[in-house]
């Protein structure tokens, strides 16, 4: 929520500026272009900002989808060791084999129970569906 709240802010402020900024008499020449650039600026930091808003982690049957900022990556259950969450970590991470992880920017340290609650669900999923492969 907040992301979106500070993306239409970002947003709104530069499409006013670029809108406004020809009928300032600051002794500087702006034209369309300049308008326009300052109006792109903003629609692509608000972007960047909502781009903080697509990590998610899915548990299936299948195993594990990872989306964080950039991109998917899927996972079956037979690579998936477990959850965990680090000291002074920003954010969980799913361990795999052969001693590898991927960060899963989805649940964060700072939402405390909620991230707690999806490490907890988490575990439960990856149970279930793992006796359910073995049978």
């Amino acid at each position: 929520m907040t992301a979106r709240i500070v993306a239409s802010l970002l947003a709104a402020v530069f499409v006013i500026g670029g809108v406004f900024l020809r009928s300032d008499s600051t002794g500087v020449n702006f034209r369309i272009a300049d308008q326009l650039a300052m109006i792109g600026i903003g629609l692509l930091l608000a972007g960047g900002v909502l781009m903080l808003t697509r990590p998610r982690v899915r548990v299936g049957a299948r195993g594990v989808v990872v989306r964080n900022i950039l991109g998917d990556n899927e996972f079956q259950w037979k690579d998936v060791r477990g959850i965990s969450f680090p000291d002074k970590k920003s954010w969980a991470r799913l361990e795999l084999a052969h001693d590898e992880y991927v960060p899963m920017m989805a649940i964060r340290s700072n939402d405390k129970l909620y991230a707690a609650a999806a490490m907890d669900r988490f575990r439960e999923l990856g149970a279930e569906y793992t006796r359910d492969n073995a049978a």
